[in-house]
């Protein structure tokens, strides 16, 4: 479980404080899928960067599985990040020294998780790039590139995948693929799906649809709750 209570993020701009998230309490269940949606700079992509450990709030909490994340020393989230959660960038974020087999098996060699070379395989083959493996992100299409960031994010088996604007720089086509391969995944293996999005198609097919205000959360379509 994902559990936020009265998060809020302040940044200096100028000789004004800016506030990005108000007062922001939400708890989302094991294996839920939730889109977070509003308009550019609503305080969604920070809201998921709070979540991973990425930033910390200004003042609240956030406790996953009973850990409380904003307590944590930078060592202990970066275990947590390793354990527990994957995470999805528009920009991919692949290393480009790496060939996409390579970039899905570092981090399991990190942990020195045994089979890694045959799971990095197998997630090839998951997410349709099993011919793929010793190109470089250069040599590869945006989706194919993404792909490979859905398949590194699940490398270490996390129970959360985070997702920000994951099909924001793909064409329809491409964004669909990304999208049903997200949604596949969490399907199969129960994990808890946090997206971020503007498309509002996609974000109809969550469990559930969170949308950000001002730094506001203004409705919840789970619960019915409306601010």
């Amino acid at each position: 479980m994902i559990l936020m209570q009265n998060l809020t993020k302040t940044v200096r701009s100028g000789t004004e404080d800016l506030t990005i998230l108000d007062n922001v309490s939400i708890e989302i269940p094991d294996g839920q899928f939730v889109a977070l949606t509003g308009a550019s700079g609503s305080g969604k992509s920070t809201l998921l960067g709070l979540i991973a450990g990425l930033d910390s709030p200004s003042s609240g909490t956030i406790t996953i599985d009973g850990d409380e994340v904003t307590a944590m020393p930078e060592d202990a989230l970066a275990e947590l990040r390793s354990e527990k959660i994957g995470f999805v960038f528009q920009s991919f974020h692949l290393i480009p020294s790496l060939t996409a087999f390579e970039n899905i098996l570092i981090p399991m060699e990190i942990r020195r998780i045994r089979d890694a070379r045959d799971r990095a395989e197998m997630l090839l083959a998951d997410v349709d790039l099993a011919n793929r493996g010793h190109h470089y992100p250069t040599e590869l299409s945006g989706g194919e590139q993404q792909r490979v960031a859905i398949a590194r994010a699940f490398a270490n088996q996390p129970k959360i995948l985070l997702a920000d604007e994951p099909t924001g720089n793909l064409d329809s086509r491409n964004g669909k693929h990304i999208f049903d391969l997200m949604t596949g995944l969490h399907s199969a293996r129960n994990v808890t799906l946090v997206l971020v999005t503007h498309d509002g198609q996609l974000a109809a097919q969550a469990e559930r649809q969170i949308v950000l205000k001002d730094g506001r959360v203004v409705s919840d379509a789970a619960n019915g709750l409306i601010e």
